[in-house]
């Protein structure tokens, strides 16, 4: 038998289901007496979290908060209220709430529009 790689041997545990690794890792486990306690499972379940975690990573929806309305607190109700058509009422009531949000979970680009919008209307505004 063809010595196998290492990248080859990752080739071959990438089509391999969850299923059929772990049997191979018990198989492996008996074969050579040893067990595949925290470092070796470490890097089987860093391999297969590896993608999971770089998508966690990446943020794709964010909230407008709005921190303080400024001077120009009238200006700022009615880019609010442009945003997320509030009625008047509402949109005074978000403004006059510390740390409110005025949007949640939107797109970067939309979250970023909003954040100008806001700070153009003399808002100081946070985008998480």
């Amino acid at each position: 038998m063809a010595k196998l790689t290492q990248d080859e041997l990752l080739a071959q545990f990438e089509e391999l289901t969850l299923i059929e690794l772990a049997a191979f890792v018990k198989a492996f486990e008996e074969k050579f007496d040893v067990t595949a306690a925290a470092p070796a499972a470490a890097v089987v379940v860093a391999g297969a979290a590896g993608g999971a975690e770089a998508a966690a990573e990446e943020q794709d929806e964010f909230d407008v908060i709005l921190e303080a309305a400024g001077d120009k607190k009238i200006q700022v109700i009615k880019e609010v209220r442009t945003l997320t058509s509030l009625g008047l009422k509402e949109a005074k009531d978000l403004v006059d709430t510390a740390g409110a949000k005025v949007l949640e979970k939107v797109a970067k680009d939309v979250a970023e529009k909003a954040k100008a919008a806001l700070e153009g209307a003399g808002a100081k505004v946070t985008v998480k």
